[in-house]
């Protein structure tokens, strides 16, 4: 007697490509193809990166003219924050063009202008197209995997003073500038990996580390396997470390600051223990390292860069009394014609003006809150974990537009506004689970269920009558 059992199997199927994966590739062009890159036959620079971001901008627009592309729907803080800057941004520029600019100066604000919709694009893309806490984990996986390949190549400017990047040209590309990615401090290399700079390599590691320890100390706590998320933490933190940067170790005291509020206390131990068997170690392997980094904040009386900064203050007073509440024009300030502001918000200042500055802060300022937000709307740990960790990403640039030109950096901003961007994509996730209003409506696509074939029927142990009898 056969019995036969019938069973549904799932099986899992590659997710099909949506703006999660747009999201991702991305950050694999952003991270791994040299800054100093950008696209041949232009008029103009733009990178490969901020090309996708144009894309992202006009997929995003084009879904939400429609209910069946995907795009979320409903209320979102973060993307009334990104309304806010989009729209005080062409305030700007319409206010500046109305007047009368220096022929280059108004071709650098039109560039800047395509620039910044690629960053909007990029952001609202990341809010509004990312649909689950898994598509989410895709886009900054990939970001620790890409973030970890920077370490390496930074890894080997510093140890063989060779720059790898020099061979990873794309055909029809050209280079922007002639960027030095290997300078030299107290004896020692600042590298600058993929990265326009030596601070901007830092400061971009410093903002990827919080998410490579997201899933390392994840995966310990759930019995998984680690190793290869402790690996890419090191190589992170060696990057990280090799840049030789003050905007690195600011922001990384701030992201620290933040985690350890947030952290249980066993980890808490942990990365206390972590963090300085990582001092010895670099201290053993590269001497001299740790004490030139030391160097930057105990010899502050001396320093010539911090000087120069400083002395920024005065012209930028005056240039934003001028224009106090729209600037004077974004990308209308720039050297050799100005002098260099080190300091992203005095630039914004004098550019922007105070609503440039107010929708510029209240980017970060409402990113952060929504991923902190999500520590007291989700009961599952690690989306509780994620919305601690992204909000100590975006510390990051915070500190650091303060000590250098954030938005002259395209590998760093594009960075800060992808993770702003995803910031909202885990709210309105964290929402959807909990079942709260304002998650908005974005449908997934649907998942095969494989099913076996049906049974073949038991076989009889009576002939069958034979028709020619």
């Amino acid at each position: 007697m056969n019995v036969a059992i019938e069973r549904s199997i799932v099986r899992p199927v590659p997710h099909r490509a949506d703006a999660a994966t747009l999201c991702a590739i991305f950050t694999v062009v952003l991270m791994l193809v040299p800054a100093r890159q950008v696209i041949g036959g232009l008029p103009f620079d733009l990178t490969y990166a901020e090309a996708i971001g144009l894309f992202a901008a006009v997929w995003w627009f084009c879904a939400h003219l429609t209910s069946t592309l995907g795009a979320a729907k409903g209320q979102s803080a973060v993307r009334y924050a990104i309304y806010f800057y989009a729209l005080a941004f062409l305030a700007t520029y319409a206010y500046a063009s109305a007047g009368w600019l220096p022929s280059y100066e108004q071709d650098l604000s039109d560039h800047v202008l395509v620039i910044a919709v690629a960053m909007v694009g990029i952001a609202l893309i990341g809010v509004d197209g990312v649909p689950s806490r898994e598509r989410l984990d895709l886009v900054l996986k990939t970001l620790v995997v890409v973030g970890a390949i920077m370490g390496v190549i930074g890894a080997i400017q510093f140890l063989l003073s060779f720059d790898v990047t020099q061979y990873m040209q794309i055909p029809g590309s050209r280079l922007r500038a002639v960027e030095v990615t290997i300078l030299e401090r107290n004896g020692l290399n600042r590298v600058a990996s993929t990265a326009g700079h030596p601070i901007e390599f830092g400061v971009v590691s410093a903002m990827v580390l919080p998410v490579a320890l997201h899933y390392a100390f994840g995966a310990r706590e759930h019995g998984e396997p680690q190793r290869r998320w402790w690996t890419v933490v090191a190589l992170i933190a060696c990057g990280m470390a090799f840049s030789a940067s003050r905007s690195t170790v600011l922001g990384l005291a701030a992201s620290g600051a933040v985690l350890f509020l947030g952290w249980p206390n066993a980890r808490r131990v942990r990365a206390a223990v972590a963090l300085a068997g990582f001092l010895v170690v670099m201290k053993l392997l590269v001497p001299g390292l740790i004490g030139a980094i030391a160097g930057l904040f105990t010899n502050l009386d001396n320093d010539e860069s911090l000087r120069w900064r400083t002395n920024d203050y005065t012209t930028a007073i005056s240039e934003f009394s001028q224009h106090p509440l729209l600037g004077r024009g974004n990308g209308t300030w720039f050297p050799p014609h100005h002098p260099v502001f080190d300091n992203q918000y005095l630039l914004t200042a004098v550019q922007g003006g105070a609503i440039g500055v107010l929708a510029f802060v209240g980017l970060f300022v409402v990113g952060m809150w929504s991923a902190v937000r999500v520590r007291s709307i989700s009961a599952d740990d690690r989306t509780r974990d994620l919305g601690l960790t992204l909000a100590a990403c975006l510390i990051v640039p915070v500190v650091g537009s303060a000590t250098f030109d954030l938005n002259s950096f395209s590998t760093a901003t594009a960075l800060s506004f992808l993770l702003i961007g995803l910031a909202g994509a885990l709210m309105r996730a964290a929402r959807r689970e909990a079942g709260l209003p304002g998650a908005g409506t974005l449908k997934e696509p649907p998942r095969r269920e494989v099913s076996p074939p049906a049974a073949a029927a038991p076989l009889s142990t009576s002939r069958p009558p034979d028709p020619a009898r």
